[in-house]
């Protein structure tokens, strides 16, 4: 594929400043711990099920220490407590909790303990994760590689049974991966709903149960089509850190983890958003499970032209946030998206530009591209010709990951049948233009340098602006998404916490050392 012939040097600059930038929140990561990483530790210690009321045990547990002990000490520390003084394990001590017959505070001043008791409960999990893992790996070495991106598409019924009925029929209709949305609003849950779901707005719930179901549907039109197809499911919101783990055990390929997209579209709180990420993003690279940032959100709301250097700016802050999970670049699966006005002059020029650039800065990425949404008007003749022209800038400019574009879009849920237009439309291009960004040159200072050189310029100096105000402030500033938040603003502050110099969190430990073992 044709070089930009971007300024290599302003590259590699943007990429310190970005770990910069990342590494200052890092800092502040490092001294806190939140709710919801606390429940993703009991579930790895084995903790699942709910109380008679429906009340996760994870959450029953920690409620319980945030009101009557010192969650700043960490689960794992009054976990390992109880279980030395009462030879149970840490399932039974939820379900003792709930029925209100064991009290944790007593532990509270007892100081350290042997936290080695910890150990078969997450090696255990972690043995489940390598082992899906290495299960994945298996059907990826049966499956021919392909050399063009992988079709990408969405179910959201709210019913996770008829969720499979359409999964497995797009998947033969060529789909390669597919995402089961969430029900709307579930980011804002401050816990995981339990079993499998039959009702959901917009979207189907997130539970374990509901990824298991999922994927051993996909699991069995994969053998029927002798190629793997892969589940995507959101690890974002409130209970970021547990939806990761569930979809670590459960094996799902992609998960949706942005950095910033939960403070800027979700109003979650960026010290909460921050640290969760962190845990993730930490057990994603762990389980080699691909994520998905979300820039491609920005331009819902700013304007695609004006703003494509927000989108850029951002990809390479994820990127160091990941890199600081100890993440390997080929799964980052840097965001962007096809949405500048379809009126302008040369957009498609534009359009191609942007995505080459992405394409040319993160070589190793697989980046998700995404289709046009904000100027969809309903018109599915015109829809049609716009996802025409995005499917060809996507094997042009070689994407990894391809969410197609539905000629609905703007007018209700897919049906099935407007899933297998996109996939024809998609499957012809495809085809059609495989070897189209092979055999084009660029004109020297023509339309596409000149954009992506620009872009690139303005995306090194928003990052050197981020890097002098700091990523609070530059949130406050409403510099991405034309949206502000503020440090102390937004859902979940509440389940910040800063950890005492006694914190323990032996899972956290055993990711991190085994990821350093790997690198």
């Amino acid at each position: 594929m044709s070089s930009l012939n971007l300024d290599k040097k302003m590259i590699t600059s943007c990429r310190l400043i970005a770990r910069n930038i990342a590494q200052d929140v890092q800092d502040m990561i490092d001294k806190h711990t939140t709710t919801s990483v606390e429940r993703a530790t009991l579930r790895m210690l084995g903790v699942d099920g709910v109380d008679p009321f429906d009340v996760p045990y994870v959450n029953v547990v920690i409620n319980h220490i945030t009101k009557t002990c010192q969650l700043s000490l960490g689960v794992s520390y009054y976990m390992a407590h109880a279980i030395k003084d009462t030879k149970m394990s840490p399932q039974e001590i939820a379900e003792e909790i709930s029925k209100g017959r064991l009290d944790l505070s007593k532990y509270t001043k007892l100081g350290p303990t042997d936290l080695s008791v910890l150990n078969p409960y997450f090696e255990s999990m972690l043995q489940k994760i390598d082992e899906s893992t290495h299960k994945r790996d298996h059907w990826l070495s049966e499956t021919k590689e392909k050399t063009t991106p992988l079709k990408y598409v969405i179910v959201a019924t709210g019913n996770i049974y008829e969720d499979i009925k359409q999964a497995v029929s797009a998947a033969e209709l060529g789909a390669d991966v597919i995402a089961v949305i969430r029900s709307t609003g579930q980011s804002l849950l401050d816990f995981v709903p339990y079993g499998a779901t039959t009702e959901g707005f917009g979207g189907t719930f997130a539970t374990q149960e509901n990824f298991r179901l999922m994927r051993k549907a996909l699991d069995d039109v994969s053998k029927k089509l002798g190629r793997y197809v892969r589940l995507v499911n959101y690890a974002s919101g409130l209970c970021m850190p547990e939806i990761a783990t569930m979809g670590a055990i459960e094996r799902l390929d992609m998960m949706l983890n942005d950095s910033l997209y939960g403070i800027i579209f979700r109003d979650i709180n960026m010290k909460r958003t921050f640290i969760d990420q962190y845990f993730s993003r930490l057990l994603s690279a762990y389980a080699k499970i691909t994520i998905n940032t979300g820039e491609d959100n920005y331009l819902t709301t700013s304007d695609a032209f004006e703003h494509a250097h927000t989108v850029l700016a951002s990809q390479f802050i994820n990127e160091q946030f990941a890199k600081l999970a100890m993440m390997e670049e080929k799964y980052m699966g840097l965001g962007h998206a096809f949405e500048i006005d379809p009126t302008i002059e040369n957009s498609f020029l534009y359009e191609l530009s942007q995505a080459l650039m992405a394409r040319e800065i993160f070589p190793d990425a697989p980046l998700k591209y995404m289709p046009p949404t904000k100027h969809m008007t309903g018109d599915i003749f015109m829809g049609t010709i716009q996802n025409a022209l995005f499917n060809i800038a996507t094997v042009t400019s070689k994407q990894s990951i391809h969410l197609l574009g539905m000629m609905t879009e703007a007018i209700h849920t897919p049906f099935v049948s407007d899933r297998a237009l996109a996939l024809n439309n998609a499957n012809y291009i495809e085809k059609a233009f495989k070897d189209f960004g092979n055999e084009i040159t660029f004109k020297k200072n023509g339309i596409i340098q000149k954009r992506a050189d620009e872009t690139l310029k303005n995306a090194f100096e928003l990052l050197q602006t981020i890097q002098k105000e700091g990523m609070f402030e530059t949130l406050k500033m409403g510099r991405f998404a034309g949206i502000s938040r503020t440090e102390t603003g937004g859902k979940g502050l509440d389940g910040v916490i800063e950890k005492d110099q006694y914190y323990v969190n032996p899972v956290l430990d055993a990711l991190v050392r085994r990821l350093e073992v790997k690198r």
